[in-house]
């Protein structure tokens, strides 16, 4: 042993307690409740707010948050990292957040972004006194529904041909089943209902499926129903039929006000009340299940068939109905719309329509108080027994009203009333682009995840855009752009939001996701139906999968994916769910891909964190304070040697470990057979094959 005072004392002294480089990458924080304790608090809580550093590799940590900077405490060490705490009182005001490292002279700073110098208040992370997300929502598997293609289950209610006109053509009942839509698809009706979706229940959650979103149920003249006729009720034709009767229009009359049957069916009280029955008991069947159902509010614009406006006059004779606004000057509803010419009634059909469509009436709110509060009792309604949905999907929800200013307050209020009658309802928008000053805690409680998630995901597998509508080469297979994007828009969320968010591959209004392996650019009017299914790639959508179960957030299906669905952007992409035709192992992958996301919470409220990226690979880290899970993805079509640094996940660097893997997939095929992998000093070499994805979970001990 060497002599106090000695050269070798010295020497060994020296070595002791000179600090390693800074390791950047070892920093980290979020907002899970594994870095923030409570991860919601309320006002009055005090919370705990962690920060990890490697051990013994900074001189001190501080808490920011505006003008206060307060150190933070060492609070324990351990698998080679340092874990810096503070606790702060939290009132009702927001809180913005980002951390300060001091490392000898300099100085770093750490938010959402990572290690940087924007300190953008966009970027810190937040806390909004009492906002939450619903914890069902948090992860949860959910199965978008568009129910005219997913199952009939009761024939008696198709539409039939000539029912009506709608579009100037007549409504069309298309007895095929596996007759793709044509180009011109609104008024095509296949017979999807909600006893259809009854019927179906044991496979969706053999599935595994925990959430069902219904794209809109209520009466409406197309099959999409974006265009409300009645918000009051369920369409019967969805629903039930118990007081059927009238005429089917000839063929050489197009005037609805002779469609006596499709006026019956949608207006007579029996049939109403029977399809909102109907819908009742399948909601209780769904919550007996342990599962959840989301419905479509469309609130925006409604259809010039609705009976506030009634365009087509089908209920302008009806007992127990007001005139509309289009039939009547008088009409209790003519605040209900902007006319901009108050001298063409009877029948006045200058009106504003949304981008100027006059099947889909602007909802004029600013000036009908009676408007707003029929749409906040709607908003009540159905979130409330004997209904008891979980809440509501927004469509189109930043058009609402006629300003910005209108539209945060409306959101605000509806937020306020929905979660009056139902707290542990979810409120989830439909929007493109920074939804940043929607989501601050008191509008709406989260997304569908097209920034943080579909439209990365899209370009680096397959190049395309979501529409299929462009081709780029530069964006296929590039893992840098994905994880910039992903780090970008991500930073908008609050971690609830981002938990609940909507992580979707393809949806009603964008090409399938197995369509776009394909790389061919266009739509079906110019390319027909057969091509959406030519030279598609299983591999490339397994892949995508895997990034779905695996990535933070709510992985959302849309219905058919799992069956190997096909289709370009809408309307072909509302193909009917193939019963008895499925592709039964991308059926088999999907099941097994949702039995990994829901059997560990880290899939559910883990942390996330960026492992390392590269042309044609993106790898990165799930994990809680117990497990960890590393993903890694290879895009291309030729094998990828990687080295992933799972040590910044918690895994030890101080002594050899092993992963196994639990699920991969490649060009061959996929395979839930358990393999396990050295871990060397923190580190996982891989070879990863062509279109190979594979999920490793930590087998081995995470060190002291």
């Amino acid at each position: 042993m060497a002599r106090e005072g000695s050269e070798e004392y010295e020497r060994m002294r020296y070595v002791s307690l000179m600090r390693p480089i800074f390791r950047k990458r070892a920093v980290f924080s979020d907002e899970s409740k594994f870095y923030r304790s409570p991860a919601e608090p309320k006002p009055g809580d005090e919370v705990t707010i962690r920060l990890r550093t490697m051990k013994n590799n900074v001189d001190a940590a501080y808490f920011i948050s505006g003008s206060q900077r307060m150190e933070m405490h060492r609070a324990e060490s351990k698998g080679g990292f340092d874990f810096y705490e503070i606790v702060i009182p939290v009132g009702t005001e927001t809180i913005n957040y980002y951390f300060e490292l001091q490392v000898e002279a300099s100085a770093c700073y750490y938010n959402k972004m990572g290690i940087t110098r924007d300190l953008a208040v966009r970027n810190c992370f937040r806390i909004v006194p009492g906002f939450s997300t619903p914890k069902w929502s948090h992860g949860a598997v959910m199965y978008q529904i568009y129910t005219d293609r997913f199952c009939n289950g009761d024939t008696s209610g198709d539409v039939q041909t000539r029912e009506y006109v709608y579009l100037n053509e007549y409504a069309h009942k298309v007895t095929d089943w596996s007759t793709p839509p044509e180009a011109m698809d609104v008024r095509n009706f296949y017979g999807g209902d909600l006893e259809g979706i009854r019927q179906k229940l044991d496979y969706l959650q053999d599935l595994g499926v925990e959430v069902l979103y219904l794209n809109p149920i209520f009466v409406s003249p197309s099959n999409h129903k974006y265009d409300i006729q009645d918000y009051d009720h369920v369409d019967p034709h969805f629903g039930k039929i118990v007081k059927d009767g009238g005429a089917l229009l000839s063929w050489d009359d197009k005037n609805n006000r002779h469609a006596t049957k499709y006026i019956k069916r949608v207006t007579d009280p029996a049939n109403l009340e029977a399809s909102d029955k109907l819908f009742a008991e399948l909601c209780r069947e769904i919550h007996r299940r342990g599962m959840k159902i989301i419905l479509d509010g469309v609130f925006n614009h409604c259809g010039s068939f609705n009976k506030w406006l009634d365009r087509e006059r089908i209920y302008e004779d009806q007992p127990g109905y007001e005139k509309g606004a289009y039939v009547d000057a008088d009409s209790p509803y003519h605040s209900f719309f902007k006319f901009n010419n108050e001298h063409a009634w009877p029948y006045n059909e200058f009106y504003d329509g949304w981008w100027g469509h006059t099947t889909l009436p602007k909802l004029n709110y600013e000036d009908s108080p009676e408007l707003f509060n029929y749409i906040m009792e709607i908003g009540k309604k159905w979130v409330s027994p004997p209904y008891s949905v979980d809440g509501w999907r927004l469509d189109v929800a930043a058009d609402l009203g006629h300003s910005q200013e209108y539209n945060h307050n409306f959101w605000k209020q509806f937020r306020k009333e929905v979660k009056s009658v139902n707290p542990d309802a979810i409120i989830l928008a439909e929007h493109y682009g920074d939804a940043t000053s929607w989501l601050r805690g008191d509008e709406w409680d989260t997304v569908m995840n097209y920034d943080a998630f579909m439209e990365p995901v899209s370009w680096f597998l397959t190049g395309m855009e979501k529409h299929s509508d462009e081709f780029r080469e530069d964006l296929l297979g590039n893992g840098e752009v994905f994880a910039s994007a992903m780090r970008y828009h991500m930073a908008g969320f609050m971690g609830p939001s981002l938990l609940s968010a909507m992580n979707e591959l393809d949806n009603h209004d964008h090409s399938r996701f197995l369509t776009r392996t394909n790389h061919m650019v266009g739509r079906v009017a110019q390319l027909g139906s057969y091509a959406a299914g030519v030279n598609v790639v299983p591999a490339v959508l397994r892949s995508a999968v895997v990034i779905q179960m695996t990535y933070i957030g709510a992985p959302t299906l849309y219905y058919g994916d799992e069956a190997g669905v096909v289709g370009f952007t809408d309307p072909d992409n509302r193909r009917t769910y193939p019963w008895g035709a499925e592709d039964q192992e991308i059926l088999a992958f999907y099941r097994e891909a949702i039995r990994l996301h829901k059997s560990s919470e880290a899939f559910r409220e883990g942390s996330i964190k960026s492992l390392g990226v590269g042309y044609h690979f993106i790898s990165y880290g799930r994990f809680t304070d117990k497990e960890q899970y590393v993903i890694a993805v290879n895009s291309g079509e030729d094998p990828i040697p990687i080295e992933v640094p799972v040590w910044e996940t918690g895994i030890t660097q101080t002594v050899n470990t092993e992963m196994e893997e639990i699920l991969v997939t490649d060009h061959e095929g996929f395979s839930t057979e358990r393999t396990k992998r050295l871990v060397t000093g923190g580190i996982l070499t891989l070879d990863l094959r062509p279109y190979e994805a594979v999920v490793l979970k930590h087998s081995g001990k995470t060190g002291n």
